[in-house]
């Protein structure tokens, strides 16, 4: 059951866990994650692109360095998410019930949708580079979320505007940039994003910038509480 306290909703694209210094290093992807304090956390890139997809961030590992469990979004078990899209869940929360949403667009994308303790939705997404893709790949999942179930999007949008590409969502969410988080290096640009629906409400909002997370990717994760 969630507490009365906003739950912090987390997003962070890991980039198959490969820092800026060329280094493939989990431990480090795991350093931020646990010093973000967060609730939920909304993975990107969380798998290998090429062959089986196996998991850049290892399962075992997320079990035994923190206090979060893995939603089971692979059927196969090889890889951690879905098109590269983990959710990772504080331990105590229900995820109640998961779906695996493939995207239309020019190159393989797919969001996850995830309600936790059946009072709150989830969808983690990594949008695709072209604009027209976007708005099409945030039309469907706008079509597919009801109004019942309070619901916020979370993920990286890819978008260098502020608005252009959101279209889909302007009439059901409001939009939200924490802040620039890309390049980790000299952030330039506010790729990461969250989207609530009218029944949520945004308490506070952040992006982390203290090392490691300034070199561990080439994105840094956005925070948000959200009541």
């Amino acid at each position: 059951m969630f507490s009365p306290r906003p739950l912090r909703l987390a997003s962070y694209n890991i980039r198959k866990c490969i820092g800026l210094d060329r280094r493939r290093d989990p431990g480090r992807t795991l350093q931020v994650i646990n010093g973000i304090g967060a609730d939920v956390v909304v993975l990107q890139e969380a798998d290998r692109r090429l062959g089986p997809r196996r998991a850049a961030l290892p399962h075992a590992m997320v079990e035994a360095e923190t206090d979060f469990s893995p939603v089971e979004l692979d059927f196969t078990g090889v890889s951690l998410g879905f098109h590269g899209n983990a959710v990772l869940l504080r331990k105590g929360l229900l995820a109640t019930t998961i779906e695996r949403i493939d995207l239309p667009g020019t190159e393989p994308r797919g969001a996850v949708s995830v309600e936790i303790d059946a009072r709150l939705r989830v969808v983690g997404v990594h949008l695709g580079l072209l604009r027209g893709d976007r708005r099409r790949q945030l039309a469907l999942i706008e079509e597919r979320v009801d109004d019942a179930m309070p619901t916020a999007i979370i993920g990286d949008f890819n978008e260098w505007r502020q608005n252009a590409g959101l279209e889909a969502l302007h009439h059901g969410f409001s939009v939200h940039a924490p802040g620039r988080t890309y390049h980790a290096a000299r952030p330039v640009a506010a790729l990461d994003r969250l989207a609530l629906c009218p029944q949520l409400s945004l308490r506070d909002a952040g992006v982390i910038k203290a090392r490691p997370a300034r070199i561990a990717s080439d994105h840094l994760p956005i925070w948000a509480d959200v009541a």
